[in-house]
């Protein structure tokens, strides 16, 4: 069996992205894997930018939700040791970034979690769907505890 060499964590901040996260590490410690994560802003009108839809992490924001966005992904980055160079905030449509993403950067795994109430997971039967359909790679979806 062929081990992973880079996951693709995509987060959505929901009460369940610790389970989650807990299962990207195993997997990825398992099989010695590099991850990088992804977190698609949907729920955040995009401003007229002259650099694009992937938002500098080390960039001040002015507003508040997107500074409290980048600090959310920052806080997993440190805690599953990931390089600020793999940890991706974008603008956009969850299914088309995350597949562009994995095919820009060799993915050869994406895990997400399986259900939650915002932004990523409020899509995710269709997102889950049209990832798994459209993606480079495997497609781990991550049951998530009932309440």
């Amino acid at each position: 069996m062929t081990t992973y060499q880079h996951i693709l964590l995509a987060v959505d901040f929901s009460n369940d992205t610790d389970f989650v996260i807990n299962k990207t590490g195993d997997i990825a410690s398992l099989s010695r894997a590099k991850i990088s994560i992804v977190h698609i802003l949907d729920n955040i009108p995009m401003p007229d930018t002259s650099y694009g839809t992937v938002i500098a992490l080390n960039d001040e924001a002015d507003n508040a939700l997107l500074k409290q966005e980048k600090e959310n992904l920052n806080t997993i980055g440190d805690r599953l040791n990931v390089p600020e160079n793999q940890r991706w905030l974008i603008w956009g449509s969850p299914k088309e970034e995350i597949c562009a993403l994995a095919a820009q950067e060799n993915i050869d795994l994406i895990i997400v979690g399986s259900h939650g109430r915002h932004g990523l997971a409020l899509l995710l039967g269709s997102t889950a769907n049209d990832v798994l359909h459209h993606a480079p790679c495997d497609v781990l979806a991550v049951r998530l505890p009932n309440e």
